[in-house]
């Protein structure tokens, strides 16, 4: 079993920063391709940024984020973090992230493609 677990979200005012940590525990032998996702009150929710398994992986990310937002793990791969810059008020949300056991060169960006999901930090960006 792997578990996932967020940490770092808060209340920023526009134009701020935070950076978001997923800690990842369980079967930490392998490594997952890694998806952010955030879900604002009455929205679906929505992948953010990705990122493939291989060590150096391919990333992407959503139009309204890029060049903003920035996601990247650490060597062993068992943290990944979100990097968020110029926050909006439209960036508001509950950000998840999601961990893909399969081995995919091209990160997925749907939540049926994560197999493992944390409880989710939320982020509140004050105008």
């Amino acid at each position: 079993q792997v578990q996932l677990v967020e940490s770092g979200g808060g209340l920023v005012q526009a134009g701020g920063s935070l950076r978001l940590s997923c800690a990842v525990s369980g079967r930490t032998y392998r490594r997952y391709g890694m998806g952010w996702f955030r879900q604002a009150p009455g929205k679906e929710r929505e992948c953010v940024a990705a990122i493939s398994w291989s060590t150096g992986g391919r990333t992407w990310y959503a139009d309204s984020v890029e060049g903003r937002f920035t996601i990247s793990r650490d060597n062993a791969g068992n943290t990944v973090y979100l990097q968020m810059n110029s926050l909006k008020p439209e960036d508001t949300a509950v950000y998840y992230c999601a961990a893909d056991e399969t081995r995919r060169l091209i990160p997925p960006t749907t939540t049926r493609d994560y197999d493992y999901w944390g409880q989710g930090t939320p982020v509140t960006v004050s105008s």
